[in-house]
């Protein structure tokens, strides 16, 4: 299955009632991320993520030569289903698939990178260099998926 030829992102993907959508996305860091296999069944890995609402995008580590690399390298088009621990609602954000270079060497701009991912999800880490060190020996690479469609149910608050 081929992606379609038109890969721009929206200009305008802001509604006011997207916003409890983005809450669910912002609120929680884990989800299940959705990638195209070959023959267009979908591949569902857990993962740990960020999402930005300025702009809407979604940040994710993930690791050169794995099923969801490949698939994405070949068709860039990505889902994240996230689901509050409350269990009240979900949220689906859909987009298109950026990767960044694999981390080479512990102070390149991917590692810089992903440091900032893990700093936003998990805080600070006990020790960067070892962990700078383990990003490049694990082949890590930053996907980053520029949503053009969030939908799913938010739960009304009273």
């Amino acid at each position: 299955m081929t992606p379609p030829s038109d890969m721009s992102r929206p200009s305008d993907l802001a509604r006011s009632d997207d916003q409890p959508l983005k809450d669910i996305l912002a609120g929680d860091h884990l989800g299940v991320l959705a990638t195209l296999r070959r023959d267009g069944r979908p591949q569902l890995s857990d993962v740990s993520h960020q999402f930005d609402a300025d702009p809407d995008t979604i940040r994710v580590s993930i690791t050169e030569g794995r099923a969801k690399t490949a698939n994405l390298r070949r068709d860039p088009r990505a889902s994240l289903h996230v689901r509050p621990r409350s269990g009240g609602g979900y949220a689906v954000a859909e987009g298109i698939a950026q990767l960044s270079q694999t981390a080479a060497d512990p102070t390149d701009v991917t590692v810089e990178a992903l440091v900032d991912l893990y700093r936003t999800i998990n805080g600070e880490h006990p020790d960067w260099d070892e962990y700078r060190m383990a990003m490049v020996k694990d082949r890590r690479i930053v996907l980053t998926i520029l949503v053009d469609k969030i939908y799913g149910w938010a739960p009304q608050s009273d």
